[in-house]
């Protein structure tokens, strides 16, 4: 039976970048995937003629030094394997309580001038919250979530929810608030449940180093970090199915079996170490009862992340054509009166498209130098979505009522950047049910567990389980997102380092 000192199972972006740091540093690993390419939600693929980008819109700039990419990707031998394109500020916000379209730049120094000469009556918050994002992504960036917590006795309203930090600095002024964060759909989609602490690291790392998108799409990302594994000695394997794990306790050898997709030719590796690029339930669901039950256990206080929609337009003309004038626009509503009525949208799909359409998040791929091939010009458009909005219907069903669904955003579109919707060739609509299915994801979560208030039955994620020999390298140990993902994967790899020493 082969021995590895890792097996990962799955190769999404934190298998991956767990697995290539391990293998140059002289670890034998082995890389599992189900699928035909290596990726996960970090993939680009051809629907047609349609380029689809499976999820990334932007990320901060790893070439930051603080940025929380910035030493993992080094250390995986990626950094600079891949260009980094900016994003040209973090985001425009339209519609809703905003008023006039306002754009905050990717800077601290320029998003401190344009929100104060937007909103003079708010400086005073406005300067309370910019300090604050800058040092907690300071902190992150240099020391990791440890760095971070070290800070929380010199806040007082540490454990405060985002509403209650946002309604402390700003009051009723709801037009600032969504300028300042209506970009939630990046993290999460309810500000009374989303602890503002997670949410501080998320925008304030953009802020500190810059947004950035992969030029050509994620699986570029993904694609690199597994030439990094090969190159290192490690092998990757595609089209295989893990169907088992036992874990044999401190010191022991597990065994990972592994199978055709057809479910033919079994196969089974001894391993030092155990690493799931994956959901803790659907690890779970490979392990023996009693060992399935302690590490299911030891997650039931953690509520899934929210999950998303994701429509990919392709048109005859660019975006700009129609009025789509940055990279990155969050197109909030007319009935959103509030930053916290965002958390209404996620039902919406539940019922039939009606007066209410969700906020969106959209990005134009051809407003930069993305690396998107353009005839058809691709404009991708992501909202609040849950699986059980999907729920009850048959195949045909489910079929029928997302291309209802499909045609009211794109009448929605449309009203807000007019010709738009006659301009559209290709389409492509993946739901958060399609989520699920796709990356095995329960609930169709796409950021591992939702960023809630702190308790003391829930501790923030860390890769270490309870299960001795098995780790995690995904979002569900860490803070979600690209930067969270890839800065839990080196986590990862640093404990199997210190856990598991060579010689």
């Amino acid at each position: 039976m082969t021995r590895f000192d890792a097996v990962v199972i799955g190769a999404g972006l934190g298998g991956l970048t767990a697995g290539a740091i391990l293998a140059r540093e002289g670890r034998k690993v082995l890389v599992i995937e189900r699928g035909n390419s290596v990726g996960g939600a970090a993939s680009s693929y051809k629907a047609g003629e349609l380029f689809v980008e499976g999820s990334l819109h932007v990320t901060g700039n790893p070439q930051h030094r603080r940025d929380p990419k910035h030493r993992a990707l080094s250390r995986a031998g990626v950094l600079d394997a891949v260009q980094w394109i900016p994003a040209g500020a973090l985001y425009e916000m339209r519609g809703g309580p905003v008023g006039a379209p306002f754009t905050l730049p990717d800077e601290f120094a320029a998003a401190r001038d344009a929100l104060n000469r937007r909103f003079p009556q708010a400086s005073a918050g406005i300067a309370r919250w910019l300090g604050d994002l800058e040092r907690l992504a300071g902190a992150l960036g240099t020391g990791g979530l440890d760095a971070v917590l070290a800070l929380a006795p010199e806040y007082p309203d540490w454990h405060a929810s985002l509403d209650d930090r946002l309604q402390a600095l700003f009051g009723d002024d709801e037009a600032v608030k969504c300028a300042v964060a209506g970009n939630l759909s990046y993290v999460h989609d309810d500000i009374a449940a989303l602890w503002w602490v997670p949410f501080a690291m998320v925008q304030g790392s953009f802020l500190l180093s810059g947004a950035r998108f992969i030029q050509g799409g994620s699986q570029r990302l993904s694609s690199a970090l597994a030439r990094a594994v090969r190159k290192a000695g490690g092998e990757v394997l595609l089209r295989r199915v893990v169907s088992g794990v036992v874990m044999a306790g401190h010191g022991g050898s597990h065994q990972v079996t592994h199978v055709a997709r057809d479910g033919g030719d079994p196969q089974t590796v001894e391993a030092a170490t155990v690493i799931g690029n994956a959901a803790p339930a659907t690890l779970a669901s490979l392990l023996p009862a009693d060992q399935a039950k302690l590490l299911s256990d030891s997650y039931a206080a953690r509520a899934p992340s929210l999950s998303l929609f994701a429509l990919t337009l392709g048109l005859s003309r660019p975006p700009r054509e129609f009025g789509v004038s940055s990279y990155a626009t969050q197109l909030l509503p007319d009935w959103m009166t509030t930053l916290a009525s965002y958390a209404e949208a996620k039902t919406l799909m539940a019922d039939e498209p009606g007066a209410r359409m969700p906020p969106l998040a959209i990005a134009d791929y051809t407003a930069i130098d993305s690396g998107v091939p353009s005839p058809p010009y691709v404009l991708s458009v992501v909202g609040p979505d849950r699986v059980s909005n999907w729920d009850g219907l048959d195949q045909d069903a489910y079929r029928a009522k997302r291309e209802r669904w499909q045609q009211a955003l794109l009448a929605h579109l449309d009203r807000s950047y007019p010709g738009l919707a006659g301009a559209v060739t290709a389409a492509a609509f993946n739901t958060a049910y399609s989520v699920q299915q796709y990356l095995g994801a329960p609930q169709g979560a796409v950021y591992g567990f939702a960023p809630l208030l702190p308790s003391s039955d829930a501790p923030y994620r860390a890769p270490r389980t309870t299960l001795p020999g098995l780790y995690l390298a995904s979002a569900y140990a860490g803070i979600g997102g690209y930067s969270g993902v890839v800065q839990a994967a080196e986590g990862c790899a640093e404990l199997i380092l210190q856990d598991q020493p060579q010689g």
